[in-house]
């Protein structure tokens, strides 16, 4: 009997100890890390788990808590209709959102037009997370595969009309913002394959994404000046050299230069240890990590072309910003993205798009590790996403029937097992408006599930982009 009676007592204590640790838990996070997977569709992580794994479900955010669908409209592009979405194949392709809208809308909660950067549809400046995260004292940082003037890290940092003027948006980031860190690419003294060039003249100006100045760079400058733009322009580029590029990020009234880094040594040795107050790392490339490494598109399966060894990894950028901000008693907030999942998916190379959604993958598992060993689930939100979908990646044989049967009309990827490619077929060149995945676990995260906006016939609930930066800053300032 008494026998009995203790081991009721025994259940009963740790009931008490749950609920009290359930009802315990912090909802205002110490650090805040949103991971953005450029163009990220639920079938990009799933062709990736195919080709590694032979089966689903198996990244470590696939186990987060909070797991919902997110909707990316922009302002002129309508909103998120369910049944509109799986009774028309061609619905999600009707005006596209692109990184800026979107990435805009997460860093600051407010919903604008395309190219538009952290501005509203009169070009006012509306606050990012990083701002309102710097009012509260906090370090900041943004973390790319791509130029750090690109779309989606410029977001967070700048506030600009128009995507296109980089040479603008790379001097405001460098010159004018608070950030403790930025890393990307962009390098104006190397290829886009990563090569050095041997004379300015040399350098690619190419058709990509990233080089379209169509909407901005209408100075007239020639080649020769162009290749500085997403680095600020020359006489920026050479005070980051001089080590006399800066603002005053602490409201100290002294100007805190930055540290400028582009050898992959110096990424790896900020992993741990001793680091500078603020960082800019521009590893070496003229575009993106490996992208364009030599041969790389013309190889069928991911990573038969060597990789670029002068190139740091997305994991060893994120967590050498993670050691330079983690530095703040007062904590961080910080965005890495893996932006060259967007480039590959463009170009409907699949074994590319799985390269560079291992390297974004292996950035998230790094960090939930950095989160378990170095700070705690209670004080660390961890948000994982996507700006938009690209590709319209699904099964062989899709849209090829008029059935009312979601099942029929959209055919799932083809699992060949772990070490092969899956079967898929890519049904546009282009962004769609296709929810995308959002996953988060850590202090705050559960304030997610209060912003659904609905049920997806297919991904379930879902909320919106512009929910994240209205979240975050919420809990920022709690």
């Amino acid at each position: 009997m008494k026998l009995h009676l203790i081991r009721f007592m025994l259940i009963i204590a740790l009931l008490f100890i749950f609920i009290g640790n359930l009802y315990s838990q912090n909802e205002t996070p110490k650090n805040v890390i949103i991971f953005i997977g450029d163009g990220m569709g639920f079938n990009h992580i799933n062709a990736t788990n195919y080709y590694l794994y032979g089966e689903l479900e198996k990244q470590v955010y696939e186990s987060f808590p909070v797991k919902l669908g997110m909707s990316t409209f922009m302002i002129g592009g309508g909103i998120y209709n369910p049944d509109s979405a799986w009774a028309n194949f061609n619905f999600i392709r009707k005006k596209p959102t692109d990184s800026a809208a979107s990435g805009s809308a997460i860093a600051t909660g407010v919903k604008t037009k395309k190219a538009c950067l952290s501005v509203d549809t009169l070009k006012n400046k509306v606050q990012t997370v990083l701002d309102v995260a710097e009012s509260f004292n906090k370090s900041t940082g943004v973390v790319s595969t791509v130029p750090f003037s690109n779309a989606t890290p410029a977001a967070f940092v700048a506030h600009n009309p128009s995507r296109y003027e980089y040479k603008a948006i790379a001097k405001e980031m460098v010159l004018d913002s608070k950030v403790d860190v930025i890393m990307g690419g962009g390098n104006p003294f190397f290829n886009p394959d990563g090569t050095p060039i041997e004379s300015i003249n040399e350098r690619f100006i190419g058709d990509k994404e990233a080089y379209d100045i169509k909407d901005g760079d209408k100075s007239g400058e020639n080649n020769n000046e162009k290749i500085f733009n997403y680095v600020g322009g020359r006489e920026v580029w050479d005070l980051l050299n001089q080590g006399k590029a800066g603002s005053d990020a602490d409201n100290d009234g002294i100007n805190d230069n930055w540290q400028l880094i582009q050898e992959r040594e110096l990424f790896q040795k900020y992993m741990n240890g001793e680091t500078p107050k603020r960082v800019i790392g521009v590893f070496k490339s003229g575009q993106s990590t490996q992208v364009e490494r030599k041969d790389s598109l013309d190889n069928g399966m991911p990573f038969s072309a060597p990789l670029n060894e002068e190139i740091p990894t997305l994991t060893e950028m994120t967590l050498a910003t993670i050691n330079i901000l983690d530095n703040n008693p007062n904590g961080f907030v910080m965005m890495s993205e893996g932006g060259a999942i967007d480039w590959v998916a463009h170009n409907n190379l699949l074994h590319r798009t799985i390269e560079e959604q291992i390297d974004f993958n292996d950035a998230i598992t790094a960090t939930c590790n950095w989160v378990e060993e170095n700070s705690s689930w209670n004080e660390t939100l961890i948000i994982v996403t996507a700006d938009h979908e690209t590709g319209y990646l699904f099964g062989p044989g899709s849209n090829k029937t008029k059935s009312s049967d979601i099942s029929e009309l959209w055919k799932p990827i083809i699992n060949n097992g772990k070490g092969n490619l899956p079967s898929v077929e890519w049904y546009s060149h282009d962004h769609t408006n296709m929810l995308v995945p959002f996953y988060a676990k850590g202090a705050g995260s559960s304030k997610f599930l209060d912003a659904i906006k609905g049920k997806d016939k297919v991904y379930g609930n879902y909320i919106d982009n512009s929910d994240i930066g209205k979240i975050v800053k919420l809990l920022i300032q709690k």
